[in-house]
């Protein structure tokens, strides 16, 4: 289960692994990794842009 914490600018969310979103994995969002946690940051400006369709 992921944790949220929402700050001033965005939400920053502690993650396993196999719960990381596709744009996490490809570190297209600001990622840090501690151990077996990952820590991800998504700015408010962030949350709001839909993925790229790779057709």
């Amino acid at each position: 289960m992921a944790v949220r914490i929402k700050l001033p600018g965005g939400t920053l969310k502690v993650k396993v692994y196999r719960e990381l979103r596709g744009r996490e994995r490809e570190r297209r969002v600001p990622v840090m990794k501690v151990g077996s946690l990952y820590f991800v940051w998504w700015s408010n400006s962030q949350q709001g842009k839909p993925q790229d369709s790779r057709h």
